[in-house]
Formats: structure tokens, sequence, C-alpha cells
């Protein structure tokens, strides 16, 4: 999990335009700012948990980033119709976060 979220917050920082995308509208505040915000949580949270010190408290960012990145997810699965074989991965994977913050 250290390592996805590592990778994860790497791309919200160096390529933030796709998620920029996927914020809700209904967020307020500029997107890129909760791009990065959240980006900065995963990579908080992926070096947290990566020393075993830390992992307690890595993992319950990890947890929290997870709940709150999850309307984006919802968003990005409500674009994207379920037409294709990615609507359909992106709409099956919304229940997947559930063990993801419960590993966490």
């Amino acid at each position: 999990m250290a390592g996805a979220l590592l990778g994860m917050g790497t791309l919200h920082v160096v390529l933030p335009r796709p998620f920029d995308a996927i914020i809700p509208d209904w967020v307020p505040g500029a997107a890129r700012a909760w791009t990065y915000a959240s980006g900065v949580a995963e990579l908080a949270a992926g070096a947290l948990l990566a020393g075993p010190r830390t992992r307690r408290l890595g993992a319950t960012l990890a947890a929290a980033t997870l709940v709150a990145v999850f309307p984006a997810n919802i968003q990005m699965a409500i674009d994207e119709p379920p037409t294709s074989a990615y609507g359909l991965a992106l709409l099956a994977r919304l229940p997947l976060q559930i063990p993801l913050v419960v590993i966490a």
C-alpha cells in the first residue's frame, strides 16, 4: 500500500491535469489545489506506512485519504459511461475502496 500511495501521490503532483478533471463541481475552491493536497496526503501516508515506527499514523492517514478522495472516484465513474470496459471497471472499483480503507 505504501508503494501505491507514493506512486499515486507522485502522479498527482507531476501530472495533475487528469486528477483536476475528476474533482466534483460541488467541491469548493480550485481543483488544482485539491489535486495537490490529495497528492501530498498520499505521499505522506505512503512515507509513514513505509516506516515501522510511523506505520500506525500512516495507516490512519491512508484510510482518511482514501475516504476523502472517494467523491472524485465516484465523479470519474459518472463521467465515463458504463458502456465501455473502462467505464465498467471504474464502476466496479468503487466498492473495492471499502476493503482498501479497512486494510489501511
